[in-house]
């Protein structure tokens, strides 16, 4: 007895352990049959689990074709007790590749008890898989070796196993420094933590990754590198991590100079803005001086100057002065918005009022260049809720630039109504010389001329009338579009929006 058992020990034993698929079926009837004992490759064939294959019927756990054609091979081999062989059919889930079954018909005192199933590996299939593996593996080889990409492999504990020439060769270390190197060591001290614990995590999860981390070169030089894992997991579950990195460091430096450049340039900004600011004062207070004396001598406040010659120098030195107090005040005005030091003084505003104050105020040059001028202010149009001061000086700049570049025997129109979603809108339109629009951005710049001809500098004055306008009509929140042609004319179109119109 004890002998007996032993042999079927080893028999169970053998069973298991063949290098073929393997495994017997009984009978329930003579036309159905289901598997009464499986061994590894068997499984493996199948892609299941025990549990799933033995005590079923094959209809059960396959494809119903490749049943079919198992079943009707059982059936001869069963019927006429004789070993049968059958090619196998293809569309088996498993990696195991089967050429054919030999099917043997197992016999107790002359009858048919159970069928026992020999599997034929398909050796050239599987020949030719090898060369597939061998063939991809030499592909990836060369691409490692060749790539112009760093890259290095890690184990699970973060020792370097690989690195490919690139990686030597850009940082400087020779491949047998590297090779079972902790990969945290080659990064800076500030970052080594992070990098272990983020390689635990790849590892741990299999997931991919990206960052950007410093590397210390063999020269104790840092890079700045842009650096994405992947998890590569072999044969026992070895997981390893490939990571490839690229040097950024000129980016990062090109980035450090842009923002220094950037800093600087801010600085110098607003250190001119700041120069302006206090020049304006300074040349202010003189010119004021200048200003009043001349007219004052001009109206003869104390008596005649004595000759009328004097009194044609001193009308051009009045109005010398006046220009230039002019200029002044728009830079001052321009610096101190730059500055962010603007401040609003806000009170309800009749516009249609400013404008026709404003139209007064330049009809005598209107009337020097035989120019017509127009307004189309709408009914009942609401007050504003601005600041007065900046409000005139936007029309004193937009009307006057209008009437400046305008063609003799022109029109010059100011249209002012509500805007559909309760705001206002404020329109000059000028028949004048227009403006190229690829020169419009560059007549909204500070200090922009339009005009690249030196003859035409005395009718641009400074550049500013546009842009301090645009910049005050912004500090209300509104927001100004010009429409040009060149020779056509040109149409300023400025919005405010709802909360600067008071509802009655």
């Amino acid at each position: 007895m004890p002998e007996t058992k032993a042999r079927k020990t080893d028999y169970e034993a053998l069973f298991k352990a063949m290098q073929v698929p393997r495994f017997l079926v009984s009978p329930r009837d003579k036309t159905h049959f289901y598997v009464t004992d499986a061994n590894d490759l068997a499984l493996d064939y199948f892609d299941m689990e025990e549990g799933q294959v033995v005590g079923r019927e094959l209809s059960q756990f396959m494809n119903m074709d490749v049943a079919r054609h198992f079943e009707q091979s059982f059936k001869v081999a069963y019927s006429h007790a004789q070993p049968v062989s059958i090619r196998a059919l293809p569309g088996m889930p498993g990696v195991l590749r089967v050429h054919s079954f030999f099917i043997a018909p197992i016999i107790e005192d002359g009858e048919v008890v159970a069928l026992d199933i020999l599997g034929q590996p398909d050796t050239s299939d599987q020949s030719v898989l090898q060369r597939e593996r061998d063939d991809a593996v030499s592909l990836l080889s060369s691409v490692f070796d060749v790539s112009e990409i760093g890259i290095v492999v890690t184990d699970h504990k973060g020792r370097i196993v690989r690195v490919n020439e690139s990686f030597v060769r850009i940082y400087g270390w020779a491949r047998d420094e590297l090779v079972n190197a902790d990969l945290a060591d080659l990064v800076t001290p500030d970052e080594r933590d992070d990098i272990r614990a983020r390689h635990d995590e790849f590892i741990r999860s299999g997931v991919q990754g990206s960052g950007e981390l410093k590397i210390i070169r063999k020269d104790g030089s840092i890079s700045n590198v842009m650096y994405t894992t992947a998890t590569l997991e072999l044969s026992q579950k070895r997981r390893f991590q490939v990571t490839t990195v690229v040097d950024i460091t000129l980016r990062k430096q090109m980035e450090q100079s842009l923002r220094l450049a950037k800093d600087q340039a801010d600085t110098a900004n607003r250190a001119k803005s700041t120069f302006l600011a206090n020049m304006s004062h300074e040349l202010r207070t003189p010119l004021n001086a200048i200003i009043g004396f001349s007219e004052m001598m001009l109206k003869h406040t104390f008596g005649p100057v004595g000759h009328d010659k004097y009194d044609e120098y001193l009308n051009d030195m009045h109005l010398s002065a006046r220009h230039l107090l002019d200029i002044i005040n728009e830079v001052l005005d321009m610096s101190k918005i730059e500055a962010g030091k603007m401040e609003l003084d806000e009170t309800e505003v009749d516009v249609g009022g400013l404008i026709k104050s404003v139209m007064r105020m330049v009809a005598s040059r209107a009337f020097g260049s035989d120019l017509k001028m127009e307004t189309s202010i709408a009914p009942n149009l609401p007050r504003l809720y601005a600041d007065e001061r900046l409000v005139r000086q936007i029309l004193i700049n937009l009307i006057t630039n209008a009437v400046k570049f305008s063609r003799k025997g022109g029109k010059v129109n100011v249209e002012a109504h509500e805007t559909k979603d309760g705001g206002m809108e404020v329109v000059v339109i000028d028949e004048g010389v227009g403006i190229a629009k690829e020169k419009i951005a560059r007549a909204l710049e500070p200090f922009g001329q339009v005009s690249d001809n030196p003859e035409d500098a005395r009718h641009q004055g400074t550049g500013l009338g546009l842009p301090l306008a645009k910049a005050m009509i912004e500090l209300h929140g509104g927001e100004m579009a010009l429409e040009s042609e060149e020779g056509k004319g040109t149409k300023v179109y400025v919005r405010f929006p709802r909360r600067r119109v008071p509802k009655s």
